[in-house]
């Protein structure tokens, strides 16, 4: 868990608030199982609304507050970063590196996903330790090697700005505080859903709305591929987790600074033996269960084509090379995949299919006026 100096994962949790973080986290849970319930592995449906936590609603006030605070550089320890820092607008609320930004001296040592569809998740970051977008929201302001910024001093920080002071009371009914912060980033990240994908007209009916490639991509999507047998339903995915083993970058391991975050993370994840590690457990470090090791959630596939390099550590560049990985069965030793043996024909016209098939309408975002 990416927790920062001075600030601890308890320090999300006051007492006045653990029932707003109850109810937020109920009514995600909530909604995450309703939205999967009608998805089965094979099967691939229409985007619905996304879903809304009851403690959470959305309000046009809210989501401008979250907008404003989602692009404020006060929100890192530097006053040089904002959540767009690694999320960025233009490129599908990625950063398009391997591994994400880090904080000035220090390195990260995972790649950032994009953040439209998150709010359909049930799980967020790459080992799934956040439950809700209002828990994800605060862990990269707090993290040592992403924005680094304490949170009581964040709180303050806020605080003494008039027009923010102004905005908390009239949104929330009082001041700024930590668990309100995230509230609104959250509110703010519920609007960045993809729409109007080629795939949803498709699967209501419109056989134009795919090239003849990419329908035949689909089929080896749904068939030969067996793409669907983890990445089904509206959001493309199962959202569980999966070893695949993919490869550790070779560059990343001579970097002592991700070596730095790498023995961090595991430190404060009570990992024993964290001196040592040399590679990435996965969510091992949140479930401390075996079957975890080097496990990472199924990511959704909507948006695709514009989110390059995949994989939790950004190893694979392209579309092609994702299509090689699963073709020879994933990465060494792995026990979930098995060789697909795909022509070069079949190859390309299931890249086809993720091309063209599963991306939106551009998010037109203009960045707000900050207080």
């Amino acid at each position: 868990m990416n927790i920062s100096g001075g600030s601890s994962r308890k320090s999300l949790r006051r007492p006045d608030s653990v029932r707003i973080a109850a109810l937020l986290r109920i009514g995600a849970a909530m909604a995450c199982l309703l939205f999967a319930g009608s998805a089965t592995a094979g099967s691939l449906a229409r985007l619905p609304p996304p879903p809304v936590p009851a403690g959470n609603p959305q309000t046009p006030g809210k989501i401008l507050l979250g907008k404003k605070l989602f692009f404020d550089r006060r929100l890192s320890g530097d006053g040089t970063m904002s959540c767009a820092s690694c999320h960025i607008p233009d490129q599908a609320y990625t950063d398009g590196q391997d591994i994400s930004q880090s904080y000035p001296t220090t390195r990260n040592w995972r790649n950032a996903p994009t953040l439209i569809n998150a709010a359909y998740a049930g799980a967020l970051f790459h080992d799934g330790r956040a439950a809700s977008l209002e828990e994800q929201a605060l862990f990269p302001v707090m993290s040592s090697f992403e924005m680094n910024l304490n949170l009581d001093f964040l709180e303050e920080k806020i605080r003494i700005v008039p027009e923010y002071v102004a905005a908390f009371r009239k949104v929330f009914g009082g001041e700024p505080t930590r668990e309100r912060i995230a509230m609104a980033i959250a509110s703010f990240e519920r609007t960045l859903v993809s729409s109007n994908a080629p795939l949803d007209r498709f699967l209501a009916g419109d056989e134009t709305a795919l090239s003849r490639e990419a329908r035949k991509g689909y089929g080896i999507f749904t068939g030969k591929g067996k793409c669907a047998g983890c990445h089904f339903g509206a959001l493309l995915s199962d959202g569980g987790y999966h070893a695949l083993n993919v490869p550790e970058n070779p560059q990343d391991r001579k970097d002592p600074r991700i070596a730095a975050t790498r023995r961090f993370v595991a430190k404060l994840s009570q990992y024993a033996e964290y001196r040592t590690l040399e590679e990435d457990p996965g969510r091992y470090l949140v479930t401390k269960d075996r079957k975890d090791w080097k496990a990472f959630r199924t990511p959704t596939l909507r948006e695709i084509a514009r989110t390059a390099p995949y994989m939790h550590n950004g190893m694979l560049a392209t579309l092609e090379d994702v299509i090689e990985f699963f073709d020879r069965g994933g990465g060494d030793g792995n026990r979930a995949l098995s060789p697909l043996g795909l022509t070069g024909e079949e190859k390309h016209d299931l890249k086809t299919f993720l091309a063209e098939a599963l991306s939106g309408d551009d998010i037109a975002t203009t960045v707000p006026e900050i207080p």
